[in-house]
């Protein structure tokens, strides 16, 4: 075992979030079936809607990018707690708190996703065309999004992880959680199609900002009730 994953060494919270994190990279980047498998469904999707279809509108075009994004994020993050099994998360109740366990997988899965919008974004533009005026914009907000969708679907995957029917229970907390944001996410990204920017868009930026605070607060207050379990 690695030596920043000793259980006998004394640290802080965030070396101790820092050395998960790094754990969690390290896997990633010696197995690599997440990033590829993940890579292959977003470049196979985007192809075969561009055989369909061509080069869609805008509105199309920025529905089926979020709609993408969300089966990414399901594909990428929500696995990351249901990969743990119950000796290894034994071993990481011993050396970690539960506070310092949710937020390295909150951070990572935030960095995951990042990588994996720009990813997409990059893939959109090349093979469905670039309608967008503001293109700066729509990679700020797809940041922000995959940020968002990342942070929701690890809270249920920390939830689900714990319970017998997992796919089941995260569908169904997962849906009316997920939809609002996704619609305010292509209400926002709307600015980026058009040179004129819509009243009410920093409100709007500001809610979603808030509510992934507020994700985020829930899963470091309610994960230690089911880390004993």
């Amino acid at each position: 075992m690695p030596l920043f994953l000793q259980p006998n060494m004394k640290r802080s919270s965030l070396q101790h979030i820092m050395a998960l994190i790094k754990k969690d990279v390290l896997l990633e980047t010696r197995q690599q079936y997440t990033f590829y498998g993940i890579l292959l469904y977003v470049a196979s999707t985007i192809f075969v809607i561009y055989l369909s279809v061509g080069q869609p509108d805008e509105k199309t075009w920025n529905a089926l990018f979020w709609i993408i994004q969300l089966f990414v994020c399901v594909n990428a993050v929500a696995k990351s707690f249901l990969a743990e099994n119950r000796g290894r998360m034994l071993y990481f109740y011993s050396i970690a708190g539960a506070r310092d366990f949710v937020l390295a997988k909150l951070v990572f899965n935030l960095l995951l996703m990042l990588l994996m919008s720009l990813l997409s974004l990059a893939v959109f533009t090349l093979l469905l065309g670039n309608p967008l005026e503001n293109a700066l914009a729509f990679v700020g907000i797809s940041i922000l999004g995959g940020a968002s969708l990342s942070l929701v679907f690890t809270f249920l995957a920390a939830i689900a992880a714990k319970a017998n029917q997992q796919a089941a229970l995260m569908a169904i907390m997962g849906f009316p959680l997920i939809i609002p944001q996704l619609l305010l996410l292509m209400k926002v990204s709307t600015v980026a199609f058009s040179s004129v920017v819509q009243g009410g868009l920093w409100q709007m930026v500001l809610l979603l900002i808030s509510l992934d605070a507020m994700v985020a607060l829930l899963a470091v207050i309610l994960f230690p009730f089911l880390w004993k379990d």
